[in-house]
C-alpha cells in the first residue's frame, strides 16, 4: 500500500540537506567511498549523477565507469573493478547496486573491510541501496563503511523544501502553483518526488490558464491509499459513517489488501489519540509532531482538527479495536473486508456517542 514515506519521519536535525551535500561534493571533490540509501530515491539518483559528473567530467563511461549488481557480484569482481586503472579520465567510478551487507559475515566481511579501507586514490566506490535498506550500525562492516567513507540517508524532504520544489516543477511547465495547491498535492499523492513528478505533469496538462489551485489538484491528482484512509477517519470524526463505508469500498475496489488498510487505520488512530491528548492537555502541535513522527505542518493541523471529533476514551478504544481486528485477521479464517466493516461500525459507534 501507499507510497507516502512509511518509516518514522526523521527529526529536523536528521533530515537530509541536499544542498549541503551537493556543495560539499563540488568544493571538496568526490570521496573514495559512498553509501547511498533512503526512501527519497529521486534525490539519491540525482546525487549519484553528481558523483559521476565529478569523477568523469569528460565522459569515460565505457572504460572508467563500472556498474555491478551487488546481489550477484563476487568480492573478486568488486576488487577488480575498484583497482582498475582509469583510461581516458583521471578517475574511475564503481557503482554497486543493492549489495547484501546483511549477509556479509566473517571472512567475507573481513575481506570487504580490507577492500574499502584501501581504495585507490583514483577510484570512487558507491554502494547504492534500495529504498527499504536500513544500515545496521552495530556491525563491523557498517562501522568500517562509516569510518572510511560517507554514508548519506536520502530522507523525504520537509514541507518548505518540498513545496518549493513542486512550485519549480510546475513553473518549468509554464504553471504557477499556489502554495496550498502544493500542500494538497503532498497530502493526496505523498511526499516522494518520483511519485509526484507524473502527478505534476498530469495536473499541468489538465488545467486551463497559468494558475494551479488546490481545487485543480483535488480534481486531478491520484490519491494514494493512505490519503483515502485519512479521508475515511476524517469522515468518522465528522459522523459520516456512510461516507467512510464508501471510502472503504473504494479502497477494496482498488485492490488494496485488508491487512494493509488496517495497518494504516491503526497508525492513524494512534496518531489521533496522541492528537486528542495534546488537545486535552494543551500540549500543542509540537507534541503531535514529535510523538507521531509527522513532519508536515498541515498534517499536524489536520490531526488536531480531526481529533476534536472524538472523545479521548473513544480513540483509546479505537486503538484497541484495531489491535483486536489485526489479531482476528491473522488468526481466524474470517473475511478481511467483513472485519474492516465491523471495525468501522464499532469506531463510528464511539464517535457518535
Amino acid at each position: 500500500m501507499a507510497k507516502r514515506a512509511e518509516k518514522k519521519a526523521p527529526k529536523q536535525s536528521e533530515r537530509l540537506n541536499y544542498g549541503e551535500v551537493s556543495r560539499e561534493l563540488k568544493t571538496g571533490g568526490p570521496q573514495r567511498l559512498y553509501l547511498l540509501y533512503g526512501q527519497e530515491d529521486y534525490l539519491r539518483e540525482a546525487f549519484l549523477g553528481e558523483i559521476k559528473a565529478a569523477c568523469l567530467p569528460d565522459g569515460g563511461d565505457d572504460f572508467s565507469y563500472h556498474r555491478l549488481d551487488g546481489r550477484s557480484t563476487s568480492l573478486r569482481e568488486l576488487s577488480d573493478a575498484v583497482n582498475a586503472l582509469p583510461f581516458l579520465s583521471e578517475r574511475t567510478l564503481t557503482e554497486v547496486r543493492g549489495y547484501d551487507f546483511a549477509h556479509c559475515r566473517d571472512a567475507e566481511a573481513a575481506a570487504l573491510e580490507k577492500l574499502i579501507s584501501d581504495i585507490p586514490d583514483w577510484c570512487t566506490l558507491a554502494f547504492v541501496q534500495d529504498t527499504d535498506f536500513e544500515p545496521d550500525q552495530r556491525t563491523k562492516i557498517m562501522k568500517a563503511v562509516a569510518k572510511c567513507g560517507k554514508v548519506i540517508n536520502f530522507t523525504s524532504q520537509g514541507q518548505g523544501l518540498l513545496v518549493q520544489w513542486i512550485r519549480k516543477r510546475f513553473a518549468a511547465l509554464g504553471k504557477n502553483a499556489l502554495p496550498d495547491a502544493c500542500v494538497t498535492l503532498i497530502y493526496l499523492s505523498g511526499e516522494l518526488m518520483n511519485g509526484l513528478i507524473p502527478e505534476i505533469e498530469k495536473i499541468a496538462a489538465g488545467t486551463q490558464g497559468e494558475l494551479v489551485t488546490a481545487e485543480d489538484v483535488s480534481r486531478l491528482a491520484m490519491r494514494i491509499p493512505e490519503a483515502r484512509v485519512f479521508e475515511m477517519t476524517d469522515q468518522l470524526a465528522a459522523r459520516d459513517y456512510d461516507g467512510a463505508c464508501r471510502t472503504l469500498a473504494d479502497l477494496m475496489a482498488m485492490g488494496e489488501e485488508p491487512i494493509a488498510i488496517l495497518a494504516v487505520i491503526g497508525t492513524q488512530m494512534r496518531r489521533l489519540y496522541a492528537a486528542r491528548v495534546a488537545v486535552d492537555e494543551k500540549l500543542g502541535g509540537d507534541f503531535v509532531r514529535q510523538y507521531c513522527g509527522v513532519k508536515f505542518d498541515f498534517m499536524v493541523d489536520r490531526l488536531l482538527r480531526s481529533a476534536r471529533g472524538f472523545d479521548t476514551e473513544d480513540l483509546a478504544r479505537a486503538v484497541e479495536l484495531c489491535a483486536e481486528t489485526d489479531y482476528a485477521m491473522k488468526s481466524t479464517g474470517m473475511d478481511g473486508a467483513d472485519l474492516l466493516s465491523e471495525l468501522l461500525i464499532k469506531i463510528a459507534a464511539g464517535a457518535r456517542a
